[in-house]
């Protein structure tokens, strides 16, 4: 409740409660994630409007072997219970697979440590046309000199390749939040634009929250978009003299 409250106050009008699974810790198995209703009896009011805040659920699969990666390839009753899947591969050959094969939302890289290999264009193209985004954690670039160091080293190294197709993340603890300007305002020194630093906590975060609901329906999700109308760009782009002759 905590730290629903503090999202709440620097901004935010979604959370995803992320649920880890490391498989070189202990033996873990997936289970059914708990309702956020369970857990959070009133939310609090997103600021400007009238909605609550959305609580969503996610879960991240720690990945150091290919026969991990079975795990998510099996029609688990669980697994389809989560808003939004994410995979952290710990070697190339796993990122080839993450971003090739599995059925994930999320490819989360490590930041906090030299990569042990390059990022390289056709996997990170071929994840980005099946809707997949990169995740960046952006707290160890606040804690420590050294993992910030790293931390915008590979962030660049990534840029350069996934053309901003990114989202960010944060850790559990209250303090590290950021708000979302401050988020984007980190981007810019990861090598973002400023189109694309704003696009990686708000736009980004929408499209991997609709690539989770489209990979639980099994069919598709619908969007609409507001437009300008046509008419108001024409006669903005009429001079005054003009328009006072046609209006006489």
């Amino acid at each position: 409740q905590n730290i629903l409250t503090v999202c709440f106050s620097v901004g935010y009008s979604a959370v995803a409660l992320n649920h880890v699974i490391d498989f070189n810790e202990k033996k873990q198995e997936i289970i059914k994630p708990v309702s956020p209703s369970e857990l959070f009896p009133s939310l609090p009011i997103v600021q400007g409007t009238s909605k609550r805040i959305k609580v969503l659920t996610r879960l991240t699969l720690v990945v150091s072997d290919p026969s991990h990666c079975n795990l998510l390839r099996s029609t688990s009753a669980n697994i389809r219970l989560y808003d939004i899947i994410a995979v952290f591969p710990k070697t190339e050959k796993l990122f080839h697979i993450a971003c090739t094969t599995l059925d994930v939302d999320l490819v989360c890289i490590n930041v906090t440590e030299k990569l042990p290999f390059y990022f390289r264009r056709p996997p990170v193209n071929m994840a980005i046309d099946r809707g997949i985004y990169f995740e960046l954690l952006y707290t160890p670039a606040i804690k420590d000199s050294t993992m910030r160091r790293y931390t915008i080293s590979n962030a660049i190294s990534l840029m350069q390749i996934c053309k901003g197709k990114v989202s960010s993340q944060s850790e559990s603890k209250p303090l590290e939040l950021r708000g979302p300007y401050d988020v984007a305002n980190l981007g810019l020194l990861f090598g973002l634009s400023e189109g694309e630093a704003k696009a990686a906590v708000s736009t980004n975060c929408r499209a991997a929250m609709l690539h989770g609901e489209t990979r639980k329906s099994a069919c598709g999700v619908v969007y609409t978009v507001k437009k300008p109308r046509q008419v108001e760009e024409e006669e903005t782009a009429v001079p005054a003299c003009k328009k006072a002759k046609t209006q006489v």
